[in-house]
């Protein structure tokens, strides 16, 4: 009886094994989801910094005129009365640089 009970066990410990290093849930599925954590964390922290600049960029806006002014400035190309628009247009290069 003992006989058959340690030739079960023998049997039963690599096919666990096998199990555990290869199957479903196993080793390299976990590595496989440790890494894409990892990825996902360094992400996150990518779009938190991006979310920061968006906010300090929106309280500026609402609570300053300096920001507004240079948005308009920029992004609408306006000025102020008494100024003169000036625009440079660069050529682009007809030779291909190598």
């Amino acid at each position: 009886m003992l006989r058959w009970i340690i030739l079960v066990l023998c049997v039963l410990c690599p096919v666990l094994q096998v199990k555990l290093w290869t199957g479903q849930g196993g080793r390299a599925d976990v590595r496989h989801l440790r890494e894409r954590v990892e990825q996902q964390n360094a992400e996150n922290a990518r779009l938190q910094l991006r979310n920061e600049a968006l906010g300090a960029d929106v309280e500026d806006l609402k609570t300053g005129t300096d920001a507004i002014e240079e948005r308009a400035r920029g992004e609408l190309g306006m000025i102020k009365p008494g100024e003169t628009f000036y625009q440079v247009i660069e050529e682009e290069s007809k030779a291909k640089p190598q």
